[in-house]
């Protein structure tokens, strides 16, 4: 018996105008899964990455979470419903904020009184940098995001997302403006996930980086899913010729 999708959007379309940005696409997440999302420019990835995080409703279609059919109006919600998070490029942390303040922000640990509870979430944040992602060089969670390399800001949000038991993580370009080195732990990190029953979503331009964690290639043109094969399916010359086919 197959297990149940963590997250599928079904016949999904997406408008803005007379622009049709995703086209009756389906989509799915299953778990322990690295999906590695690809297409040019344009292709609609990046409004279907929105359309699961809460940012976009589709004009129609149908989500459903865990075979749940499932209403997701906001970023709350996929967090809440769907137990996703959403990674991006520049990791959405506030630079000029602390590591701890970064991985509680909204969601902040208060007392009986309201007030927050720095020492308990200082607490937490270095069991999360010391167990699950260790981020290397990081020895207090007082520190600015600012001052972290492009590497130990992706880890962060990843370490985040892992505290609070997120199902899903969308990576969108993760490793596009980091070092070799640090590509490499990026993506060793959503291999050691999926031990942890974390699925992930990878939107990359770099198919090498793909082919080294995807278990599953979904590529995208004009709003459409052009083609879909799971690794052992597929070689990276099938899925390079179908990214740049047009």
């Amino acid at each position: 018996m197959s297990e149940i999708n963590l997250y599928e959007a079904k016949n999904v379309t997406k408008r803005y105008g007379n622009l049709t940005a995703l086209d009756g696409v389906d989509f799915h997440i299953a778990p322990r899964e690295v999906v590695g999302l690809l297409g040019d420019n344009g292709a609609g990835k990046s409004t279907l990455i929105k359309m699961m995080s809460g940012v976009v409703e589709p004009n129609q279609g149908s989500v459903f979470v865990e075979g749940k059919e499932t209403k997701i109006k906001n970023r709350k919600e996929s967090e809440e419903l769907a137990g996703i998070e959403t990674i991006y490029q520049n990791s959405a942390l506030c630079d000029d904020m602390t590591i701890v303040r970064n991985i509680f922000m909204g969601r902040e640990i208060t007392n009986s009184l309201g007030f927050m509870n720095h020492k308990k979430m200082e607490e937490i944040s270095t069991e999360v940098l010391t167990s699950g992602v260790e981020i290397a060089g990081i020895d207090s969670p007082n520190k600015e995001i600012g001052a972290l390399s492009g590497g130990q800001k992706q880890a962060v949000a990843i370490a985040r997302a892992v505290y609070f038991k997120r199902k899903i993580l969308l990576l969108d370009e993760p490793t596009s403006a980091l070092s070799v080195r640090e590509t490499e732990k990026v993506l060793n990190y959503v291999t050691d996930l999926k031990k942890e029953n974390v699925s992930s979503v990878i939107v990359t331009h770099n198919l090498y980086h793909a082919f080294q964690v995807c278990d599953r290639f979904v590529v995208m043109s004009h709003g459409k899913v052009v083609f879909e094969k799971s690794k052992q399916e597929t070689n990276i010359e099938e899925v390079t010729e179908q990214v740049i086919k047009v």
